[in-house]
């Protein structure tokens, strides 16, 4: 496979669900002779019917020309046998998320096609190297994980399987720039990269429901307006589907052996237990109508009002300077904690400490991670029990003054934000520490699959490795769970560049 060129490569699809239809789209766009096959003729057919709607509507759009739509559908075959596939150079699986289905498909087309034509599996979480076992020239089996829907979304997963050779991976990743897709290259590991790394994402928020601190639409609307994501887990969970999303979950779970990071949420397996998938059943932890609508979190509005009340910084707060060009203020001693005292109220930024066990001497609130102060119009925060209702009206107005509300939850452990974004990275540096993906494409996994506003290193840098690590440090030492276990990885990450700051500084000091 050496020096392979597939950019005239002839396709085969199999399956013509929404998956299947939107591959064999992007190959006959993309000028590929393409098969589809299902065994289900009526179904094909369907689908070939709304790929010409489709087709249909990007001409009305202009996104393509007449001729090039009528050109690429008859770059289009529709076949029930499998035997038709016999000249395909490269056949791509898009049926049911069962290995053994899979195993048997290859197998039966190991006998029929040409020993060098490519079986790529679209699988977006079960082990390539699994799915090649016992099939002829394994070192043929590779993942070609696209994600839904296929032609618009800009990712693909190119996952190597322990017999799959760099050369075929490097063909298809050329291939997939053809398509002007972003190809990302991950070993084969359950979950690749992005449904690996994106399980804090949905296990954090639903942890936060199970221990009552916050809501579902109020828990969305923190991890929208203060992490800068797209959706939050419960409506994204609502998008994706429950069953499917806890399905995932639990195989990631069982492939690495029940790894306590993945464990699945029992809040979830209430809503599929219950058959609350969510849009798609009309429920989840959202209710839909019939157009798919539904009610999210309002915050209060911000009336602002007078303040007196004193106001002093301690500490540099250097990691949010546009926090303190928001309020008006200017940082202080290096020396000091970070602390913005209303009053007697000391507002800290969470580290991952617990309001009511740290903090017993003194009213304390703490103040969860946002990604935009500039912009902010919300902050989510907690206190501890020594702050009156008094007090908590006192940081609201003082806040209003600015534009920004305040959402109150219970004491939770580095927030809502902040949690998740740290285990998230933490995530991410496990997959690098286990060599299953360059920083570089981990980063673009997570941007361009599942639309993350940054990628876990971006969010390292940003944040600065000390400042995550000690949050991981102290959710761990709280919770005493494994899945807060910093990674080596980060460690290391810290170790380095602290002892490049320190040597940097010495440098520094020699030369004045």
């Amino acid at each position: 496979m050496t020096d392979l060129d597939l950019s005239r490569a002839r396709i085969a699809v199999i399956g013509s669900g929404t998956m299947g239809i939107g591959i064999a789209q992007l190959a006959i766009v993309n000028g590929h002779s393409t098969v589809l096959y299902d065994l289900d003729a009526q179904k094909a057919q369907q689908a070939v019917e709304g790929l010409e709607q489709t087709f249909k509507k990007l001409v009305e759009k202009s996104k393509l020309t007449e001729q090039q739509a009528d050109e690429a559908l008859a770059r289009l075959t529709v076949v029930n046998q499998v035997e038709a596939l016999r000249d395909a150079d490269l056949v791509i699986e898009a049926v049911v998320e069962k290995k053994e289905v899979k195993q048997s498909l290859f197998k039966q087309l190991a006998e029929i096609c040409s020993p060098q034509t490519i079986f790529a599996s679209n699988t977006s979480s079960i082990s390539v190297t699994a799915i090649s076992a016992g099939i002829t020239h394994p070192e043929r089996v590779v993942g070609l994980h696209f994600f839904n829907p296929a032609p618009v979304m800009k990712l693909v997963e190119i996952v190597q399987g322990l017999k799959t050779p760099n050369s075929l991976c490097l063909a298809l990743k050329n291939l997939m720039l053809n398509w002007k897709k972003i190809p990302v290259l991950t070993k084969s590991t359950p979950g690749f990269i992005v449904n690996r790394i994106a399980r804090p994402f949905y296990a954090e928020g639903f942890r936060a429901l199970q221990e009552q601190v916050t809501s579902y639409d109020q828990l969305d609307y923190a991890l929208k307006q203060c992490g800068g994501f797209a959706m939050g887990p419960c409506e994204l969970t609502d998008l994706i589907g429950q069953d499917v999303n806890f399905s995932v979950t639990q195989s990631v779970y069982q492939e690495f052996f029940y790894e306590p990071r993945y464990r699945p949420s029992l809040i979830q397996k209430e809503l599929v237990d219950a058959g609350a998938w969510g849009r798609k059943s009309k429920q989840g932890f959202y209710s839909y109508n019939e157009k798919n609508q539904y009610e999210t979190f309002q915050p209060q509005a911000v009336i602002a009002k007078p303040v007196d009340a004193h106001i002093q910084l301690k500490g540099t707060w250097s990691q949010l300077p546009a926090f303190l060009t928001r309020l008006g203020l200017k940082s202080g001693s290096a020396s000091d904690d970070n602390i913005l005292q209303i009053d007697d109220i000391d507002l800290r930024l969470s580290q991952g400490e617990s309001a009511n066990i740290h903090y017993l001497s003194r009213k304390v609130v703490l103040m969860d991670w946002h990604h935009d102060f500039e912009q902010a119009q919300a902050l989510v925060l907690s206190h501890n029990e020594l702050c009156e209702a008094s007090d908590l009206a006192k940081v609201e107005a003082y806040f209003a003054q600015f534009g920004m509300s305040v959402m109150w939850i219970k004491d939770h452990p580095a927030l809502l934000t902040l949690r998740t974004i740290a285990l998230l990275i933490n995530e991410a540096c496990e997959a690098s520490l286990h060599g299953v993906a360059s920083l570089e494409d981990i980063d673009n996994a997570m941007k361009y699959g599942v639309n993350y506003p940054k990628g876990p290193y971006q969010w390292l840098t940003q944040m600065g490795g000390a400042y995550v690590l000690q949050t991981l440090n102290n959710l761990y030492a709280l919770y005493g769970e494994e899945k807060y276990r910093a990674s080596i990885y980060l460690k290391q990450y810290v170790a380095k560049t602290q002892n490049i700051a320190t040597q940097y500084s010495r440098d520094m000091t020699e030369f004045a």
